[in-house]
């Protein structure tokens, strides 16, 4: 019988994780409480983003490590920086195998409600001014979060397109060179801006972005819906229904989580 840290953490996914996890720090002098196994911590940590529950709700007899000590090596792990490499690695395990599609990629972004002012958030136009954060998300054709970003809720969705662009890791092909850019990008009326426009054309990016006052929403909707989906699939990471944390980095830490596990169930397949 496969038990849950397992279940949670796959030999596959286990298997990547340990190419960039950083080595445990050693103690020569001895003594201290036992560490517990990065494989069980990871599966603690899947748990919370999955389930949505608190640190101090993590059932630790069925994983072992306490709440404390998954949220401490999770902290650890988020300055790090071990959850966007992981992200990039399943992305080129992904690639190498020819299973993303970079003919057409879509960007759009999802508010969420700040429990905490923290970093990044700020007051929602769309919710009464509640302070918020945004996600902001390039998918490939399928529908593959490729590059991931947060702000403010007041922050204009056309400010995260050249940084998001940018963002784009350098991933590897089944042929050729490691690829970063797509071939279209579809967005909504949102990004019509000429200097946006112009920036996409002049990095041979071709721009598929509605007019406002031209165009109306629903033309694009055949290719925008994958976004929209993905969008979808991160609610159903409880954790990501609210900001819980007030550190920036840990909520777009449990982002990179869950976009890695979204991207992990492709390559499962």
């Amino acid at each position: 019988m496969v038990g849950i840290v397992e279940r949670l953490v796959p030999d596959e996914l286990w298997a990547l994780f340990q190419r960039v996890v950083p080595e445990a720090p050693s103690r020569p002098q001895g003594g201290g409480r036992r560490r517990y196994g990065d494989r069980e911590v990871l599966a603690a940590i899947v748990f919370v983003a999955t389930s949505g529950c608190t640190w101090q709700q993590l059932p630790s007899a069925s994983f072992g490590p306490s709440g404390a000590t998954a949220h401490r090596r999770f902290s650890e792990w988020s300055k790090a920086r071990v959850w966007a490499r992981l992200h990039r690695l399943v992305l080129d395990e992904l690639g190498a195998r020819g299973e993303l599609d970079w003919s057409r990629c879509a960007i759009d972004s999802v508010n969420m409600r700040a429990l905490k002012r923290g970093n990044l958030t700020g007051p929602n136009p769309v919710d009464r001014g509640k302070y918020g954060s945004k996600i902001h998300l390039i998918t490939e054709r399928t529908g593959l979060p490729i590059s991931v970003g947060i702000s403010g809720a007041n922050l204009h969705d056309s400010q995260a397109l050249i940084p998001l662009v940018k963002g784009i890791p350098p991933i590897r092909s089944r042929r050729g060179r490691r690829r970063r850019k797509p071939a279209k990008l579809h967005a909504d009326k949102g990004y019509d801006y000429a200097h946006l426009r112009r920036w996409l054309r002049e990095r041979g990016i071709t721009h598929r972005i509605a007019r406002k006052g031209v165009e109306p929403s629903q033309r694009l909707g055949r290719h925008r819906w994958t976004v929209e989906r993905t969008m979808a699939w991160l609610a159903g990471f409880r954790r990501l229904h609210r900001r819980y944390e007030h550190k920036a980095d840990h909520f777009l830490a449990f982002t990179s989580i869950t976009c890695t596990l979204i991207c992990y169930r492709r390559l499962a397949k």
